[in-house]
């Protein structure tokens, strides 16, 4: 790890100097719960962002891709319950509304807004409880605990991490939350992600290095293999902390592109392990692949496949199931050489099938962290994807989500 980092405990959003948050209850969701907030910088900040990749995009995607290709921002706007998706013209009428309302509470430009929204798909934004809800946020610099609960929808948890790092001479804060527990798959699924930084940061560095996390955290997570229209991973960098602004030539780059990097792997760790009904996180290393992405591919399958999933929920140590799923991911694959082991103990060795003891594997699957490890042997690279079990509540949760 090249950023030596501080973790700040119960840091999120507003952990950074210059940001500020606020959440109400609007009445989006039937539960009466915070539905809606405000992420707001005091100052002009960079921003990126990364969207889902599903064809079918929610309004807030459509306005919001928009406005990250300016490279600036004040500020985001999020409601839970709804997720504005399907919803035509009117919905992104909505969504601009949204952020025209947001502005004048906040004192700002419109174009400046970030939108984004989570929830059921199809139905019409409640603009008349939106409009009441945003008038009554107020905003405040411990409001961030807040916003991480506004934005959940089937999640159990609020997920949140800030850290501090050195970037040069500057002292630098990055902080975030993230809402996601059901439609997780890689390369973007139902997961909203906001980070803030007070960090100084080119704009057009902050998406590269955004996207680069992305690749390494959000888009190595699965829960169920199924992506959203509204998946949404926002980045603004305010420049607070007085830092000299990094580029990708400065020799700052990699350091915060590290620590970027880090809190976006906790929080989409945190996803994975709040997974719906899920009562343990599967971690997935692959070794040995020719290419990163081949280590990807083949990390990604593990943590996708539903028979190895129901398998960790039933602490069974199948691991033909594991090398079955790295077989079919597309990534290069000699069954002759694979390692295969669940924990400490290894099921297979150079692709042979070992006499292991299988009390010693069930209980490396007993815990709420089950660690699946393979070695391809054909390269150097490598990945880590992560994942849940299966459990008849998934089913459950799913069954019942709109009524």
């Amino acid at each position: 790890m090249l950023a030596r980092v501080n973790v700040i405990a119960g840091g999120g959003l507003t952990s950074p100097r210059g940001f500020r948050a606020g959440s109400v209850a609007a009445g989006i969701k039937k539960s009466g719960a915070l539905d809606l907030c405000i992420i707001w910088s005091d100052r002009d900040a960079a921003a990126a962002g990364v969207f889902t990749t599903n064809k079918v995009r929610a309004a807030p995607v459509l306005l919001s891709v928009e406005r990250v290709r300016r490279g600036r921002a004040r500020g985001i706007v999020v409601n839970a319950g709804n997720a504005n998706a399907c919803t035509a013209d009117v919905g992104l009428a909505d969504a601009r509304a949204m952020a025209q309302l947001t502005a004048e509470k906040c004192s700002g430009a419109a174009d400046d807004v970030l939108v984004a929204s989570t929830g059921v798909i199809g139905v019409a934004l409640p603009m008349e409880k939106v409009r009441a809800g945003l008038e009554r946020i107020e905003l405040s610099s411990d409001g961030g605990a807040d916003a991480a609960r506004a934005i959940m929808t089937t999640d159990t948890r609020p997920k949140e991490c800030a850290i501090t790092f050195q970037l040069g001479s500057a002292t630098v804060t990055i902080g975030g939350a993230c809402k996601g527990s059901g439609m997780i798959h890689p390369n973007m699924a139902t997961l909203l992600a906001f980070i803030t930084t007070d960090a100084a940061i080119m704009p057009s560095f902050l998406q590269a290095a955004l996207r680069d996390a992305a690749d390494r955290s959000f888009n190595l997570v699965s829960v169920d293999g199924d992506t959203s229209t509204n998946d949404s991973l926002f980045c603004l960098a305010n420049g607070a902390a007085g830092n000299t602004p990094v580029s990708a030539e400065s020799p700052e780059a990699a350091v915060f592109r590290d620590a970027l990097t880090t809190v976006a792997v906790d929080l989409a760790k945190q996803i994975a392990r709040d997974g719906e009904g899920a009562t343990k996180l599967v971690e997935v290393t692959v070794r040995g692949a020719r290419t990163v992405e081949d280590a990807r591919r083949a990390a990604r399958s593990v943590t996708s496949s539903s028979l190895l999933k129901s398998a960790v929920y039933g602490s069974d140590p199948n691991w033909g199931r594991i090398l079955c799923a790295v077989g079919y991911s597309g990534a290069d694959v000699d069954p002759l050489r694979a390692d295969v082991r669940m924990g400490a103990v290894w099921l297979m060795r150079d692709g042979q099938i070992l006499q292991f003891d299988r009390a010693a594997a069930v209980a490396q699957m007993a815990g709420p962290d089950v660690f699946i490890g393979v070695d391809l042997h054909l390269g150097s690279a490598e990945a880590t994807a992560w994942g849940c079990d299966l459990t008849e509540q998934y089913v459950e949760i799913n069954g019942k989500y709109t009524t």
